[in-house]
């Protein structure tokens, strides 16, 4: 039941995660109001113009109007069904004039083996505050990789008095593995559907992985290692040192505090089209797609191009 049918300005709501273009609600009903959209919630009714979003997060207890999704798809918003403050990704649905330009020039890196490689190269980099020395072999770029995060493993587990036996977790023996393991894993979970989220937005493959293959979240796992030394290991070892009788909620909770302080789901983007030199030369997408040509590389779609070849056989 809404209480109240006062609107309020964007910047007064509450429980609304603002990142740039993103835009997460929860417990509230969503429906049309013009050009925009109303999120409606016991304390009041807030209008969000569907142009200035990207994308929209929908949380637990929220319920939206056919007129709405409408709006949001006029105006090229992209919409997400998502956890608690995004910690899980379920679903999403985008506008089918969305830019591909990103998926086009990651599956141009992730084609080539030379320029794969350099993304590979630059993706371990991000990793360390020096830059890694000429020459090295992707094995022992690998191996340098590993000392850096055994080294924070251990660096943690002095600091916080956490026993640091090894990483070791399986599903069906979950209650088997020692708190710090599974809030590690808690942890991870939700970076996963932060970076899926971040991806998913601006029209990135989670397939197409550099460093992970094989896996339709392969490259959900390249980024999400981008920022595990950084945010998920510390909110570990600091649940598992809390050991509250609910850590793993405790987990998520740190999770989420961490995923705002950091401004993750757009450092995310930025990061990612800086490691694989991405840099937008649309402004708007056409409704109506290009052609594939073997000489020209694209002709215009939505074209009748049996007029012209009426004019050829007639000459």
């Amino acid at each position: 039941m809404i209480a109240k049918t006062t609107t309020k300005s964007l910047r007064s709501i509450p429980k609304v995660r603002d990142s740039i273009s993103f835009v997460y609600v929860e417990r509230c009903r969503i429906e049309q109001d013009a050009k925009a959209i109303a999120v409606l919630q016991e304390d009041g009714r807030y209008i969000i113009p569907c142009a200035s979003l990207t994308t929209l997060m929908l949380g637990p207890g929220t319920a939206i109007t056919h007129a709405a999704i409408k709006n949001l798809a006029d105006g090229l918003c992209s919409v997400q069904w998502v956890g608690e403050d995004g910690l899980r990704f379920y679903a999403s649905g985008s506008h089918p004039s969305s830019s591909v330009e990103r998926l086009y020039h990651q599956a141009k890196l992730w084609a080539d083996p030379v320029q794969h490689m350099e993304v590979v190269r630059r993706m371990y980099s991000f990793r360390f505050p020096e830059p890694l020395k000429e020459g090295l072999t992707l094995e022992q770029i690998r191996g340098l990789e590993g000392v850096r995060v055994r080294t924070v493993y251990s660096r943690l587990s002095k600091e916080t008095g956490v026993n640091w036996k090894g990483r070791s977790y399986k599903l069906k023996e979950w209650e088997c593995a020692d708190p710090v393991n599974r809030a590690l894993s808690v942890a991870n979970t939700c970076l996963y559907a932060v970076c899926q989220a971040a991806l998913n937005a601006v029209g990135y493959s989670t397939a197409l992985g550099f460093i992970h293959i094989g896996k339709p979240l392969s490259f959900v796992y390249d980024v999400a290692d981008l920022y595990k030394t950084e945010i998920t290991i510390p909110v570990a070892f600091k649940a598992a040192a809390e050991l509250m009788p609910n850590f793993e909620s405790r987990t998520r909770q740190l999770c989420r505090e961490k995923f705002v302080e950091h401004r993750l789901m757009q450092r995310i983007i930025d990061d990612v089209d800086a490691i694989l030199g991405f840099r937008a030369t649309q402004e708007e997408s056409s409704p109506v797609g290009s052609l594939w040509d073997n000489e020209k590389g694209a002709v215009e779609g939505g074209v009748s191009y049996g007029e012209e070849l009426d004019e050829e056989m007639s000459v």
